[in-house]
């Protein structure tokens, strides 16, 4: 691992102490190769509290990615959880709906206020909806600058609704990612469901005896969902990979080989 330029910028974002800073240099030499040994390294600069350990070790981590070739351009649609506040961050509108759902109308004129307020977010959602499918800069703008039509609407009897409100204005460059880039999806529904699994399992066998079942048991959920999206029968996957006849390639074969597909076709991949 090495903290890079990336990695700079990453912590740049958190409350690193000004002893840290000084004991780190932002450049592409190797500094570890193993957990044992970062740890090592870390201790001889002197950053060893758990607070700084984390937060150097995980700009470090985004460093090597980078530096490994993913695009420093990934989007990273999530719920709005902080550590998912990477590279280009792009919120899900389903989540962002649940804040005003979430708020309770003690009087009927609140809960007419509320009931007007998600009216309106869900016809503009059906508007974002729609550009992906015939993007141009003049609907760009009108999306832009309906988005304060909707959100910047005043209620100075209802406090909740109005704060609400707020964190949606507060969020939307992230809210709108989809209008530079129309294949970015509005919500992450499909993230939700593929881990739905592990819940539903977690609940019903509460948990595994130690971390070796609990890898294995993650390992071949994931492979099972991954051999689904890829419409590979995941049985004759195993059995592939058991004979070692290598009859089914790879998983990131198949991927690239999928996403290949897609770009020729122009669709998202």
């Amino acid at each position: 691992m090495y903290v890079g330029e990336c990695s700079r910028k990453y912590l740049q974002s958190y409350k690193l102490g000004k002893k840290q800073w000084k004991v780190l240099e932002f450049d592409s030499k190797v500094l570890a190769n193993s957990t044992q040994a970062w740890n090592q390294y870390l201790d001889s600069i002197g950053i060893v509290t758990p607070l700084a350990v984390r937060l150097v070790t995980e700009a470090a981590l985004l460093g090597g990615l980078i530096e490994g070739g993913v695009s420093q351009k990934l989007v990273i649609l999530s719920d709005g959880a902080g550590q998912f506040n990477l590279l280009v961050h792009a919120l899900c509108w389903v989540h962002a709906e649940r804040a005003i759902r979430k708020l309770e109308g003690s009087t009927a004129v609140f809960r007419q206020n509320i009931e007007e307020v998600q009216t309106l977010l869900w016809d503009y959602y059906q508007e974002l909806k729609t550009y992906p499918k015939t993007p141009s800069d003049q609907y760009k703008k009108y999306l832009w600058a309906r988005f304060d039509e909707v959100f910047g609407r005043c209620y100075l009897q209802h406090p909740t609704l109005n704060n609400t409100l707020m964190g949606f204005r507060k969020n939307k460059k992230q809210l709108l990612r989809v209008l530079d880039d129309p294949d970015i999806p509005l919500h992450n529904n499909a993230a939700e469901s593929d881990i739905r699994e592990f819940v539903t399992r977690r609940k019903i066998s509460g948990g595994t005896r130690n971390d070796v079942g609990r890898k294995a048991r993650d390992t071949m959920v994931g492979l099972k969902k991954t051999c689904r999206k890829l419409g590979v029968c995941f049985w004759d996957y195993l059995l592939s990979r058991l004979r070692g006849d290598h009859s089914i390639p790879s998983l990131p074969e198949l991927i690239k080989h999928k996403s290949m597909e897609h770009l020729q076709v122009g669709n998202p991949v």
